[in-house]
């Protein structure tokens, strides 16, 4: 079985950098959380400045019917990719985290993985050993956590472990971290008409349990990497859907303009990310006529997040790498970089 059956392609690098930094497998108690209403000031979040005026600038300019740059409300579709873009995706992809926490219930449901690695070493709860696993002991965490059983059962854990899981470093809820500023340029940008789409290189299914609640994004405006899935029935003839180790669609890099093709079927107008896997998505959207609006996330705020590039000379990174050649790109095709440290009031609802 190949990595990419079931996630992007992602090195082992990408996949063990963080993980002796996490906690052990297991949960936290605490209680869900509810998406964060912006305030009632346009992206009061944002620093004054050329970011949030090209944000301000590109809604008014399109929803304003005597302007020559009016786009029809059909026409208003805004895509923004999740990790990095809408919320914090150091030391290593949220889902990721989940994978590697589902490893006791994965055992519990098949006793003989106990005393098997790579489940054996997670078990342990020793990190050292757990972030120097291969990638083929990773790809059977994989597989054994997000394929062969129903859709519903899918979301159900995926649901319960979002309401009790914590980030280590800010010891919250992971979807206590998403990005304010963000959150109100997703308000802002409905408040004109814009209909907002995920588009993900994460799992279609696991971004899809919390997008309404989290980001006020329905599940059919979610477009992100897809398994496949088979029908069946159970014996008392009730029809399910299980999922299956296979791919269907790797929605990053190239494969999300391929992605938004597929599920929306309109050229976006505006488009956010933060990495080189979003790079295709943002060259699709300015490539079409009229006004545009394509922005990057530059996480250079070690105190308040984290920094990372390469480009400008911050370290380098595997996840979410922002490097030289596509800030020089940005630079060339007028997409704005947003400075997380200067562009952004606060981080979060909470600060």
């Amino acid at each position: 079985m190949k990595s990419d059956d079931l996630l992007p392609k992602i090195d082992r690098r990408t996949l063990v950098s963080g993980l002796a930094l996490l906690p052990a497998a297991g949960s936290l108690l605490s209680t869900p959380v509810r998406a964060q209403n912006a305030s009632s000031a346009p992206l009061a979040s944002w620093t004054d400045g050329p970011a949030k005026q090209a944000i301000i600038d590109f809604v008014r300019t399109t929803t304003d019917r005597l302007s020559p740059e009016f786009v029809a409300p059909e026409d208003r579709i805004a895509c923004f990719d999740q990790d990095g873009t809408l919320w914090v995706e150091k030391p290593i992809y949220t889902q990721l985290v989940y994978c590697l926490d589902r490893v006791p219930a994965a055992v519990a449901q098949k006793p003989e993985l106990k005393n098997q690695e790579p489940f054996k070493t997670v078990m342990s709860g020793d990190k050292a050993a757990i972030a120097a696993l291969p990638l083929p002991a990773l790809e059977k965490i994989l597989t054994a956590t997000l394929t062969g059983m129903s859709v519903n059962t899918f979301e159900a854990d995926v649901a319960k472990w979002l309401h009790t899981a914590k980030h280590p470093r800010w010891d919250r809820l992971y979807t206590d971290l998403t990005y304010q500023p963000m959150q109100e340029a997703l308000q802002f940008m409905r408040d004109g008409g814009y209909k907002t789409y995920i588009v993900t290189g994460g799992g279609q299914d696991f971004v899809r349990v919390y997008a309404q609640r989290v980001y006020g994004i329905p599940p059919e405006q979610v477009v992100g990497t897809m398994g496949g899935i088979k029908f069946g029935y159970t014996k008392d003839g009730k029809p399910f859907l299980t999922k299956e180790p296979k791919l269907l669609l790797n929605d990053d890099n190239a494969g999300k303009p391929q992605g938004i093709h597929l599920m929306i079927g309109r050229q976006p107008r505006a488009a956010f990310g933060n990495s080189v896997g979003d790079r295709q998505m943002l060259e699709y959207t300015g490539a079409g006529g009229g006004a545009r609006l394509m922005m990057l996330v530059l996480h250079d705020d070690a105190q308040r997040e984290y920094a990372y590039g390469p480009a400008n000379g911050l370290p380098d990174s595997k996840v979410g790498a922002f490097t030289q050649a596509l800030y020089d790109e940005a630079r060339k095709d007028g997409w704005t970089v947003i400075s997380m440290k200067n562009d952004w009031k606060r981080i979060f609802a909470f600060d």
